[in-house]
């Protein structure tokens, strides 16, 4: 491959990885968003029901947290992954490492909040 060719592959590969780290900035946003919209949602809705700080807001709070936990992991990864994608493609000739799947560990972390607020709800304790 000429090395116009390979240039271009390069900066083809350096776009992909921005596209793919905004996506991730933008699903750890939401799961942080998520997190603490839960949380503050839930608060009001007691409060203007007169209901005084009870048990259950453990139970939201946890979930709220768990969720920000994870939106914080996600893009710590994330910007770690950029990182080492960065320095491989300045390296020539450019070598494809397989990693762990980002994806799959957020869904799991996800999954794990899901269970935990599944397994709270049919306690009663939110």
């Amino acid at each position: 491959m000429s090395n116009t060719n390979t240039e271009l592959a390069k900066t083809r590969n350096r776009a992909a990885a921005e596209r793919t780290t905004l996506a991730w900035i933008r699903t750890a946003l939401a799961l942080i968003s998520f997190g603490f919209g839960l949380d503050k949602i839930i608060s009001a809705i007691r409060d203007a029901g007169g209901e005084t700080n009870s048990g259950n807001d453990v139970g939201v709070q946890l979930m709220s947290m768990g969720f920000i936990g994870v939106g914080i992991f996600t893009l710590l990864i994330a910007m770690r992954q950029h990182k080492r994608e960065l320095v491989r493609l300045r390296n020539d000739p450019y070598l494809y490492r397989d990693e762990p799947s980002l994806s799959i560990a957020t869904a799991t972390a996800v999954l794990v909040i899901g269970v935990i607020a599944f397994l709270l709800l049919l306690s009663g304790f939110i």
